[in-house]
């Protein structure tokens, strides 16, 4: 095997251990888990994969949903700067700047729109998982206030 071969299948093989961490954490969340076992299994990916966007928004949503706002701001706005074409990542950012006073929410709630308007896959996506957030803290009133905003007009 030569070095770039070797190389390649390093790659791979980490490629392999993100998807199979980053899905197994997702099914034991999909399996009802809470933030509190979760959190630490999506820090240790984004520590590890600190460019996999999905993981940093993942883990930002676990940091909302356990009431860990200003956490979840810092992680968010670094999701954003990994893939500002994440809808998710977006979300996850206008809440946790409404939940920690933060201006500019406006912005984030314009792009996601936007991107919705033009995937239908997109906003079925994004309204899923408000709706998920919303089953599992039902009082969420700046995931409500969003949600609102996203369904107008």
């Amino acid at each position: 095997m030569s070095q770039s071969d070797r190389g390649k299948a390093k790659i791979e093989s980490m490629t392999e251990t993100v998807n199979s961490l980053f899905e197994s954490g997702l099914e034991r969340y999909n399996a009802g888990e809470g933030p509190d076992s979760l959190i630490p299994v999506f820090k240790q990916l984004c520590d590890r994969f600190p460019k996999n966007a999905a993981a940093w928004s993942c883990l930002a949503w676990l940091y909302l949903l356990d009431d860990q706002a200003e956490r979840a701001y810092k992680v968010a706005l670094k999701g954003t700067k990994i893939d500002a074409n994440a809808p998710q990542a977006r979300v996850n950012l206008a809440v946790a700047m409404l939940e920690t006073g933060q201006t500019g929410v406006r912005k984030h709630i314009d792009t996601v729109k936007q991107m919705m308007a033009t995937d239908s896959q997109v906003r079925q996506d994004v309204f899923e998982s408000i709706e998920d957030g919303l089953s599992r803290k039902p009082d969420w009133d700046s995931l409500k206030r969003v949600k609102q905003w996203l369904s107008e007009g």
